[in-house]
């Protein structure tokens, strides 16, 4: 693994778990972190957790610095970079508020999705002499192992649901619109945008909620199944798919009992409190 034979590893952090789990781990392979902690996302204890830790810097700067961050990592003596936890999608279009080489970067795009704009951030780093890596980079053993991976395998109409599922998401990510879909009775019920697979699932099951208290689902199966891939050309250096805890739960609370994920390109977070809660909910899940 190239990120073994890092030694000063730059961090730029999204929010959630994610940030944390790398940084131990690149800590654990004996690289310094220099962390650029974005004030929009990153959760307030990564400052706690540098100040137990002389091997990590923290620098808090907005999401529309692009030329702070540069600066930060090149006076730190940061070659190598990662991007790790989410940015929500609504921030990167709406929220920021572009410093002048962002600026350009958003002037030039041909289309403004994620991977565009992350892409020409890429660009722009390298340039400057900061090659990003795979966000994966030291969480190989977190990536989903093809199979079925809890003790509940799909039944046949979960099946069914789930390769239909798997076309539709996958036409849905070739267009960077959004990686989850929610099918029932093989119909999609929701459709990811920029609100995230949390809120998908949830919009999922409040749409079959309400058709059953209307008297108009008896046509659709009222447990859903959810699908979520990666990208036909999937950027491992960001934006890859991700599930933990609170996924299994929306999905509970949402009568989802069936999920699919891509195999080898999705992390999976906390797994074994992730594999409990599927058994006790019985909810199934695959990775092809």
């Amino acid at each position: 693994m190239t990120s073994e034979r890092i030694t000063k590893l730059g961090l730029i952090a999204g929010n959630g778990r994610f940030p944390f789990l790398l940084l131990d781990a690149a800590r654990a392979h004996g690289a310094e972190v220099v962390v650029a902690a974005l004030k929009e996302e990153t959760e307030p204890e990564m400052d706690a957790r540098a100040a137990a830790d002389p091997g990590v810097q923290v620098h808090w700067l907005s999401l529309g610095e692009l030329s702070r961050l540069i600066e930060t990592f090149r006076q730190a003596g940061v070659t190598q970079a990662v991007m790790a936890g989410q940015v929500k999608h609504k921030q990167i279009f709406s929220s920021i508020r572009p410093d002048w080489r962002l600026a350009k970067v958003l002037l030039n795009l041909r289309t403004r999705n994620t991977d565009m704009l992350l892409g020409a951030v890429a660009k722009v780093l390298s340039d400057e002499g900061i090659e990003l890596i795979s966000s994966t980079a030291y969480l190989e053993p977190l990536l989903a192992r093809p199979g079925v991976l809890t003790a509940r395998a799909p039944n046949a109409e979960e099946q069914q649901d789930l390769a239909y599922g798997r076309a539709v998401a996958g036409a849905l990510a070739s267009y960077d619109i959004g990686q989850t879909v929610v099918v029932a009775g093989q119909a999609c019920v929701a459709v990811e945008a920029m609100e995230g697979t949390d809120a998908t699932i949830e919009r999922a099951g409040a749409i079959l909620q309400t058709l059953a208290a209307e008297g108009e689902a008896s046509t659709l199966e009222r447990r859903l199944s959810v699908v979520k891939v990666a990208k036909p050309s999937q950027d491992m250096r960001f934006d890859v798919p991700v599930i933990g805890p609170k996924t299994i739960e929306t999905m509970r609370l949402a009568g989802a009992t069936c999920l699919s994920l891509d195999a080898g390109r999705t992390l999976i977070f906390d797994q074994d409190m992730v594999y409990t809660l599927a058994a006790a909910a019985g909810i199934a899940i695959v990775a092809v």
